[in-house]
């Protein structure tokens, strides 16, 4: 790396593919072997997809991780490269192996079965301020599965900002469902970015819309999506919800990393809140009309007939 180079954003974050079996049917057990109607090996992980998403749109990004040095690893950093995210920072390491998910689609549903490896072994220690101060941006998604990164995430982001980066987060699903020891890391999280059903579950509210009063107080900018019906977004006492567009749905895989990825891009360009939410919800959108969580994902002139771009 030279003095000269500066990423808009840094991914610290885990490193799988997902293996996408498609079809009407239902597994069982007891040696019975039903047919799906596809299948394919893509690049997985929330922040991976997310990491491609933000290249797509024309930001630099640099990825920080582990991985095994075996197929899925390599698939995983193949792709990734040709999408254009850095993957120098990338740690291969030869006594692991690099996760997996395989996802079985049925329509708009799916079912998700994760193999952890090495998604858990990245550190906060393992992030240096050399690395942090190229970057404009932090961003770290799949929380709960971060098992080693969780306890000092905190201190991450605070010498991050300190550094003169801003951070957001995406915690994704807490398959504990206990959604606690979130007070000190929100405080230090510019863009928190959870789905409907993560917001709800981790403020303890009935609906979205309180847990989004109770959230805004500490949190600089909300953005929470709410799939086919849009987003809702709050920032300095502004609370916007805005629609989605029509698309026609092969794959949702993905899509919530898809508008986190839009929504970041009108944030580090200073945009609206509305215009951050709209980006982020198109983003979203067009990324299913693809197999896979990256295959569909727009560039930023791919996304302007849906939106007023400047």
């Amino acid at each position: 790396m030279t003095p000269e180079t500066r990423f808009d954003i840094l991914v610290a974050g885990e490193i799988n593919p997902d293996l996408i079996l498609t079809g009407d049917i239902v597994p069982a057990f007891h040696q019975t072997e039903k047919l799906v109607d596809s299948a394919s090996l893509t690049i997985g992980s929330s922040s991976a997809i997310f990491a491609c998403g933000a290249a797509r749109l024309g930001l630099n990004v640099a990825f920080i991780g582990m991985c095994g040095d075996d197929i899925f690893g390599r698939f995983m950093l193949d792709e990734m490269q040709i999408r254009g995210v850095d993957i120098s920072h990338v740690v291969l390491r030869r006594d692991g192996q690099t996760g997996l998910s395989v996802i079985l689609n049925q329509g708009e549903d799916r079912a998700i079965l994760t193999y952890p490896g090495l998604i858990s072994t990245l550190r906060a220690s393992d992030i240096s301020d050399t690395l942090l101060q190229y970057a404009r941006h932090l961003h770290v998604a799949s929380y709960f599965l971060q098992m080693n990164l969780q306890p000092d995430l905190s201190g991450l982001f605070r010498r991050a900002q300190s550094l003169g980066l801003t951070t957001s987060l995406d915690t994704n699903y807490d398959p504990t469902e206990e959604w606690t020891g979130f007070n000190e890391l929100l405080a230090v999280t510019n863009v928190f970015l959870p789905n409907e059903k993560e917001v709800i579950s981790l403020t303890n509210q009935s609906n979205v819309d309180s847990a989004a009063d109770k959230l805004k107080s500490g949190v600089e900018t909300l953005g929470i999506k709410l799939g086919a019906d849009g987003a809702l977004g709050v920032r300095n006492g502004e609370k916007i919800r805005v629609a989605s567009i029509p698309v026609n749905v092969i794959d949702t895989v993905g899509a919530g990393d898809s508008f986190d990825a839009g929504f970041i891009y009108g944030y580090l360009a200073g945009w609206s809140l509305e215009k951050m939410l709209r980006l982020g919800c198109v983003c979203g959108a067009l990324s299913t009309q693809n197999a896979g969580g990256t295959n569909g994902q727009p560039t930023l002139d791919e996304t302007r007939k849906y939106l007023a771009i400047g």
